[in-house]
């Protein structure tokens, strides 16, 4: 069946449970005319077309793709309930699939006990693991690689907590001399390692992270908002194949977060924070006098900073997982079409005389530059945020990202460039979209017209 099929069956089989309880009119306030609906609604969809085309492998800019049909259909047949995910008592049905997708969380990452919950976001899911690691030292601070999510420093801030930015390595990943140094100084209680940078995809290596934080008695924290469920692709042995060490050492630290709204296939916003620890709930503990009083036991409010949370995005994880588990033969097999796809072009990359690859990809991003007169950064820098523009602009169109990195960063992956800047934007792509892996020819055939026509 289509999605519209689907979703009128989720509308038809809500409306026969609510018809259990009897019939009752709509209130007078609430109802609006036929035409006035439609009127509305036409604008809406008019509106909703001056977006880009997130759907369609053309995109190949920012870490957006629409959520699976399954996730549509699970979002919207729980809305029309909308339960809330805070207490047992405002959503009874969501919550047992809350535990019930947390725990299937859990297990991909190997985690033998756990505490966890669903967050509207990825920054407020690493927002209460902060907030858990200031409770647990309180008066020290936390380390982070400076390629790291800017969130990590704000929500430092917000919690009145030192942020201490660790340099990274020539693949974008923690350095970790420089980490064992910051250490030294019994000033940092808690490390993040990131497992899948935003930037550039690089994966910290979280077990070395785990061995020097453990000999300095710090935690570590594992934001893998981005690259978590790329953890079902650890130890393959194809070209999506990951190197399973730091995905492993996961099961040992003491926190982590995902965003099953990036690589889960959900809408926006779904992420998810697991603590290895039961135990750190007794940092949750509150009061509330009208809530709580269905059940004796444990509720997701209990255990979260956020009060108010729709039961749809536990409902929609859900259902997906029972189509697409978080398994290698599930979801894994999705990620590794991207995974694949990144790869390939990155080959492709290699050996164009218009485009060079600014580093391997890791996971499913790929950053490149064009060939420039000279090299200059400021010519880089220009011709990158041409071929963004001009790609966009054309008949055929393209759509791209760009990051900007300093001088040092292109020295030190062996780009022969004249530093007339501090830096420079390059050209980024995400292909977290599986149709990537049969279009990425076509991507690059369009980049090289680009970049050809790009000033000499």
């Amino acid at each position: 069946m289509e999605l519209e099929d689907w979703l009128s069956r989720a509308v038809h089989a809500v409306r026969d449970w609510q018809r259990t309880y009897g019939d009752f009119e709509m209130h007078e306030s609430l109802r609006v005319s036929d035409d006035a609906f439609g009127a509305a609604l036409d604008e809406l969809t008019a509106r909703l077309t001056d977006n880009y085309p997130f759907f369609h492998p053309v995109y190949a800019g920012q870490m957006l793709k629409p959520p699976h049909p399954a996730a549509v259909v699970g979002y919207l047949a729980t809305m029309l309930i909308n339960p809330n995910n805070h207490a047992l008592d405002g959503g009874p049905a969501t919550a047992a699939m809350e535990k019930d997708v947390v725990g299937q969380l859990a297990g991909m990452f190997g985690l033998s006990q756990h505490l966890g919950h669903l967050t509207t976001s990825g920054t407020i899911a690493n927002l209460e693991a902060l907030y858990v690691a200031r409770e647990l030292h309180p008066g020290k601070g936390v380390a982070y690689s400076a390629d790291a999510h800017y969130t990590h420093g704000r929500m430092c801030g917000v919690l009145g907590m030192p942020g201490t930015a660790v340099g990274t390595d020539a693949r974008g990943r923690i350095d970790l001399a420089e980490l064992d140094a910051v250490l030294a100084g019994g000033e940092i209680g808690t490390v993040v390692a990131t497992a899948g940078t935003t930037g550039l995809g690089a994966i910290d290596p979280v077990h070395e992270v785990l061995a020097v934080a453990r000999r300095h008695g710090a935690r570590v924290h594992v934001d893998a908002a981005y690259g978590g469920f790329f953890t079902l692709l650890a130890g393959q042995d194809d070209a999506a194949g990951l190197d399973p060490a730091p995905w492993r050492a996961i099961a040992e630290c003491d926190s982590v977060v995902v965003d099953p709204h990036k690589h889960g296939l959900q809408p926006y916003g779904c992420g998810a924070v697991l603590f290895s620890d039961p135990d750190v709930g007794r940092f949750y503990v509150h009061d509330s006098p009208y809530t709580y009083f269905t059940s004796g036991d444990l509720h997701l409010g209990e255990i979260s900073l956020e009060c108010s949370r729709a039961g749809a995005a536990a409902a929609a994880l859900w259902l997906t997982f029972r189509l697409l588990p978080p398994t290698r033969a599930g979801l894994g097999a999705v990620l590794a079409a991207g995974r694949r796809a990144a790869v390939d072009w990155a080959g492709v990359l290699a050996a164009s005389a218009s485009l060079r690859l600014y580093q391997r990809p890791e996971l499913d991003i790929v950053c490149y530059f064009p060939v420039t007169a000279g090299r200059s950064l400021s010519a880089i820098d220009r011709a990158s945020a041409r071929m963004l523009a001009n790609g966009m602009a054309a008949e055929n169109p393209v759509f791209l990202s760009t990051l900007r990195v300093g001088a040092d960063e292109f020295r030190r992956r062996d780009h022969r460039v004249d530093a007339d800047a501090s830096g420079a934007r390059i050209l980024r792509s995400v292909l977290m979209k599986p149709e990537s892996e049969r279009y990425v020819g076509e991507l690059h055939a369009r980049l090289e017209q680009l970049a050809r026509a790009e000033p000499g």
